[in-house]
């Protein structure tokens, strides 16, 4: 666990989480433009998270997920950030879509919760 206290800040968008064949092209229309976008490719399955608006009409996609970015670079010695912030949100019946990337973390949430997820984080975090 960090020895400071995390800070916080929340993407300004809607994000869609949407899921492809495993054989599928990663789609343009995810990429071009966006401030914000994460894509995973496994054996079995491509998963695109990206603002919903660019999300075209029959895609498989969850909607309405907002983004709390952990401010970083956070570096691959630190533990226990993952805990630290899904404990309390699952305390709080708060179900969330989590991300790491090199510098960061970002835990997503349905916008129906963002409200709720502030108010249980700043007990532990700062939120900008």
């Amino acid at each position: 666990m960090p020895n400071k206290k995390l800070t916080l800040s929340v993407l300004p968008e809607k994000l869609g989480i949407c899921h492809f064949d495993e054989n599928s092209p990663i789609p343009s229309w995810a990429t071009e433009g966006s401030s914000y976008f994460t894509i995973t490719k496994t054996k079995d399955e491509l998963s695109v998270v990206c603002p919903q608006e660019k999300i075209p009409g029959g895609v498989l996609a969850e909607k309405d997920w907002r983004a709390f970015k952990v401010e970083g670079p956070l570096g691959f010695t630190l533990t226990g950030i993952v805990s630290v912030l899904s404990s309390p949100l699952a305390q709080a019946e708060i179900s969330i879509f989590y991300i790491s990337t090199y510098e960061t973390d970002y835990i997503l949430v349905k916008e129906e919760n963002l409200e709720k997820a502030k108010k249980v984080l700043r007990n532990i975090c700062d939120i900008k």
